[in-house]
C-alpha cells in the first residue's frame, strides 16, 4: 500500500532508495539517526552530517552493521553554529555528489541558555533555523535537477506556541528559552513553506515539505533543568513515541509516493504526541505569506546566501 493515505505508516512502506543520495543533518543519535538507518537499509548513499566527527563515524559503524545496508554511510562535519562550518560542509558534499535526492534538516537544540552563535545569532534561532536555510541554498543547486528530489524541515508540535518576533529576532531585549525553541520551530515551518513556493513558481523538480515526530523520547532535551526533564519524561514515557516511531514522520514526508510539496506530516495520536504519521495542519501563523516573506529576506541578510529559485 505505498503511497497511500492509510494512518499506519511504517518502515516497511518506505520505497527502494537505491541511486539516491540522502544528506542528513543531526544524524549521528535520535531521530536523525533513525532516518538514515532506515533510508540506508533501503539502499540510500547516506550522507551524516554532524557537528562531532567521531560520534557520527560510530553511527555510521552501526548502521554498517545492518546487513541489509548495501553503502557504507559517509560522515561529514557540519556545525550549524557557523555559516563557515557550513559552507565548508556544503563544498564536501557538492564537490562528492553531483546529485542528492533528499536532504532532511533535523538537527536541533532545544531550550538551551543564552548563546551566540560564531556569527553572532541567538544560538536557537542559528541552529535550527539560518543554520538550516544557509545549507539548503547552498545544496540546492545539487537538488534542483533530480527528479523526486525532497527537501524535509523537522519542526515541531511546538511552533503552535511560538512567534517571530521581528523586532528582537535574536533575543538581545529579553531571552526566554522556552520562546526562542518555539519561534525557531515556527521559522522551520515558515521556510519550508516559502521555500515549496519558490520551487513551484520556478517549475522546480524539487519539493520541501516538513515533518515533526510529536513526543519523542530523544536527548534534544539535554538542556532543560532537572525539574523540566522530570516532567518531561512523565509525559514522554507512557505518551510519547521512542525515536524509531517518531522518525516515521520525517521518513513519510521524504519517500511517501502520495507525499506532495507544502505538506507537513506529524503523528497521527490525540495532540500529536504520538502514533504513526499522517498529515497534519499547522498553526495558522505558520502560513502566514507575508511574515513567511519577511523572515526569508532578514534570514537572507543575515546569512549572506541567496536562492537560485
Amino acid at each position: 500500500m505505498r503511497g497511500s493515505r492509510r494512518e499506519r505508516w511504517t518502515e516497511a512502506d518506505v520505497p527502494g532508495q537505491r541511486g539516491r543520495t540522502a544528506v542528513i543533518t543531526g544524524a549521528n543519535t535520535g531521530l536523525g539517526f533513525e532516518t538514515a538507518r532506515v533510508l540506508a537499509a533501503c539502499g540510500a548513499r547516506v550522507v551524516l552530517a554532524c557537528r562531532d566527527p567521531d560520534r557520527a563515524r560510530q553511527a555510521a559503524r552501526r548502521i554498517d552493521r545492518d546487513p541489509s545496508c548495501p553503502l557504507p554511510p559517509e560522515v561529514i562535519r557540519l556545525d550549524l553554529a557557523s555559516l563557515a562550518s557550513v559552507r565548508e560542509a556544503a563544498g564536501q558534499i557538492g564537490s562528492a555528489h553531483d546529485a542528492i535526492g533528499l536532504l532532511i534538516n533535523n538537527a536541533g537544540v532545544m531550550m538551551t541558555p543564552y548563546r551566540r552563535t560564531a556569527d553572532g545569532f541567538e544560538l536557537q534561532l542559528g541552529v535550527n533555523h539560518l543554520g538550516h536555510f544557509a545549507l539548503t541554498a547552498l545544496l540546492l543547486p545539487r537538488m534542483l535537477g533530480v527528479p523526486g528530489s525532497r527537501i524535509v524541515t523537522v519542526a515541531s508540535n511546538g511552533h503552535k506556541l511560538g512567534r517571530i518576533d521581528f523586532e528582537d529576532l535574536q533575543s538581545e531585549r529579553r531571552y526566554r528559552p522556552v520562546a526562542a525553541y518555539y519561534q525557531s520551530k515556527l521559522a522551520n515551518l515558515m521556510f519550508s513553506y516559502e521555500l515549496q513556493r519558490r520551487l513551484a513558481a520556478a517549475g522546480a523538480a524539487t519539493e520541501a515539505l516538513a515533518a515533526h515526530p510529536g513526543k519523542a523520547r530523544t536527548d534534544l532535551t539535554r538542556h532543560l533543568p532537572a525539574w523540566m526533564r522530570t516532567g518531561d519524561l512523565v509525559i514522554k514515557e507512557p505518551f510519547g513515541n521512542r525515536a524509531a516511531i517518531g522518525a516515521l514522520a520525517t521518513l513519510r514526508a521524504a519517500t511517501d509516493p502520495a507525499a506532495r510539496g507544502g505538506e507537513y506530516y506529524g503523528p497521527a495520536g490525540p495532540g500529536e504526541f504520538r502514533g504513526h504519521p499522517r498529515l497534519v495542519t499547522p498553526a495558522g501563523r505558520a502560513r502566514d505569506t507575508g511574515a513567511q516573506q519577511r523572515l526569508w529576506r532578514e534570514s537572507e541578510r543575515l546569512t549572506g546566501v541567496s536562492y537560485p529559485v
